[in-house]
């Protein structure tokens, strides 16, 4: 409490100086080899190819190897996405790593993805937040940026999910796959990042979980599936109320590839045209913290991103934690 007499502080900043723009400078990708196809778990599980499709979507995914770790995916992700640009590892202020599949408990990934880029100036956090993570980054990447606390962050959601999942299970082993997707955000970026909406709801935890004793991923998918189309339509909504936008003044819906049923049941609640939805899940599988940045480096290779698109993002994840931001790419 303060002493009597001191003077009162100010509840209100009284500079009225602008905060800086973050924007996302480049995207890049990174997938292992190994492509599996929905005809080898079908057999394991005793069901059929299209009862996976018509219940995921997903006709393949990829699978690491062995061998292959998550740091060292994680930072070839990283790479393409500075290679993109002028920008340096040795010029990054911060790395962000989001992922629920690190290859140790300890040390976290963040500071050996970061080693391995060449970053030895940087910070290196890891996010955790399941799903929502690389959206998570972006808003803590952005607002360093905006502080004028950094320069130039790199954002990176991996995963590799097929190490989590038990491969008896109808109800995710056909769903999800391995894969990193990384954004650089700098400040000044050509992609100005909008107002990034987070939110979370720890009542739904029983609905996704991971526990110590088995550490594989067990899902309600019904219950998860309705609270998922409830809360991206309804950030979709905030996310461009919050931009001062409408929704037809989006070019791109980039959702996180979570169920391709999930994503058609969004667009038909709100009424969205098909061709504004990206829909990649059918290559990849659910790959967690990395389907955001793994749509829209997809999205940009093909030609469908473009400069001067409008591009909302939105995840839904265990927790349950969700969120949504407005892209102007």
């Amino acid at each position: 409490m303060p002493s009597a007499g001191a003077a009162s502080l100010p509840l209100e900043r009284t500079s009225a100086a602008a905060p800086r723009t973050a924007g996302v400078a480049s995207v890049g990708m990174a997938l292992p080899a190994n492509v599996v196809r929905n005809a080898s778990i079908a057999d394991r599980l005793g069901v059929s190819e299209d009862w996976i499709v018509s219940r995921t979507g997903v006709h393949e995914r990829r699978c690491a190897g062995e061998s292959e770790s998550l740091t060292a995916l994680a930072a070839r992700a990283g790479a393409r996405a500075l290679e993109a640009t002028g920008v340096g590892a040795s010029d990054l202020d911060l790395v962000l790593v989001a992922s629920l599949t690190h290859d140790d408990l300890l040390p976290n990934a963040a500071p050996l993805v970061a080693e391995r880029l060449g970053a030895l100036n940087a910070g290196a956090v890891d996010l955790g937040a399941a799903c929502t993570g690389f959206l998570s980054g972006l808003a803590v990447a952005s607002g360093q940026i905006e502080a004028d606390r950094a320069d130039a962050v790199l954002v990176i959601g991996a995963e590799l999910m097929s190490r989590v999942v038990d491969p008896g299970d109808r109800r995710t082993a056909a769903l999800f796959g391995d894969g990193a997707g990384a954004a650089l955000v700098t400040a000044g970026g050509p992609g100005a990042i909008g107002p990034m909406l987070l939110r979370s709801d720890g009542s739904g935890a029983d609905c996704i979980r991971m526990s110590h004793e088995d550490r594989l991923v067990r899902m309600r998918g019904q219950d998860t599936f309705r609270a998922a189309v409830e809360r991206l339509s309804e950030s979709t909504l905030a996310a461009c109320a919050a931009a001062e936008v409408g929704l037809e003044e989006i070019d791109l819906f980039v959702y996180h590839q979570a169920n391709a049923r999930i994503t058609r049941a969004v667009g038909e609640r709100l009424e969205l045209p098909l061709e504004r939805v990206v829909d990649c899940i059918e290559r990849y599988g659910n790959t967690s913290a990395a389907s955001v940045p793994i749509a829209l480096a997809e999205a940009e290779q093909s030609g469908r991103l473009r400069r001067g698109m409008r591009v909302l993002v939105a995840t839904f994840a265990a927790g349950f934690t969700w969120g949504a931001g407005v892209i102007e790419w």
